[in-house]
């Protein structure tokens, strides 16, 4: 795969829990890389040992990936070929590897990417929720920036935001992530949980927040978990609330108070319905 001049980053998808789901590609790509990084030289070692590979492992991971850089790209331009792995799934996609693949663009030098399994498309596939448009948005905040992140995503729903929303989360997390999004996106809101996915105890959970926060209370969650939750109803009325709270608080308010009188109302960031109120003051003017 090495050229006579310029070398070639490689992006190799590998598998999320079956080992049977990697490519062909991905095999020959692996067997004839000059050097293979990884976020992880243990787990990956394992992956190439069941196939019989033996290929010098670097690891490259969110705490050195920039200290890196420099001597990857000139590996690169020496005409080396450099497999990109995470360690499990399709690399970059909420792994290490977007800072060497941004800067290997930037010094214009070949990239490529050889498609694979992937967490969130995987359990997008199997929720029953709708798969487009769909917006990944790694792993959630902790603690009270989780409910400001969410109710970030619901004040962008009601200013028209349709979308399944997906995370990957950890599953000692999951239950408190559950309850904030009852909070903030309401119990009856469509949801899915996708865990262990292509592994032995495979289990796709489906129903509503609530539903689905009472199974795991039952069943507490083990292994990789991958988190969706479905678009709001065709009759959602979030935005027209809004603006007909606002506009009223306007009449007698300023717009500061005006927010701040509302924002509880609605569940939102004081800031988001402080910028929604600045809209329609200005559209009357």
């Amino acid at each position: 795969m090495t050229s006579s001049s310029t070398g070639q980053l490689v992006l190799v998808a590998t598998p999320i829990g079956n080992l049977g789901d990697i490519t062909p590609r991905a095999l020959e790509a692996l067997q004839t890389a000059d050097t293979i990084l990884c976020e992880d030289t243990r787990v990956t070692a394992k992956l190439l040992q069941h196939y019989g590979i033996s290929k010098p492992l670097l690891a490259v991971h969110d705490h050195n990936e920039s200290q890196r850089l420099p001597a990857l790209l000139e590996r690169l331009r020496n005409g080396e070929t450099l497999v990109l792995v995470s360690d499990a799934g399709t690399p970059v996609f909420s792994d290490p590897g977007y800072r060497l693949v941004r800067a290997a663009i930037e010094a214009d030098l070949p990239v490529t990417s050889l498609p694979g399994p992937n967490a969130a498309v995987t359990a997008l596939t199997l929720s029953g929720l709708p798969p487009a448009p769909f917006l990944f948005l790694g792993f959630p905040a902790r603690g009270e920036a989780r409910i400001q992140e969410f109710s970030g995503l619901r004040a962008l729903e009601q200013t028209g935001l349709q979308a399944t929303l997906a995370w990957y989360e950890s599953p000692h997390r999951l239950l408190d992530t559950l309850q904030d999004l009852i909070a903030v996106f309401g119990a009856e809101r469509p949801a899915a949980v996708g865990r262990e996915l292509t592994k032995k105890f495979e289990e796709m959970v489906r129903g509503t927040l609530a539903e689905v926060l009472a199974h795991f209370r039952q069943f507490p969650p083990r292994g990789e978990i991958t988190l969706l939750v479905g678009p709001p109803p065709e009759d959602d009325t979030g935005a027209q609330d809004l603006d007909t709270l606002l506009q009223e608080a306007l009449r007698t308010h300023s717009v500061r108070d005006a927010a701040a009188l509302v924002a509880p109302q609605v569940k939102l960031p004081k800031r988001t319905v402080y910028a929604r109120a600045m809209e329609l003051a200005r559209e009357k003017e």
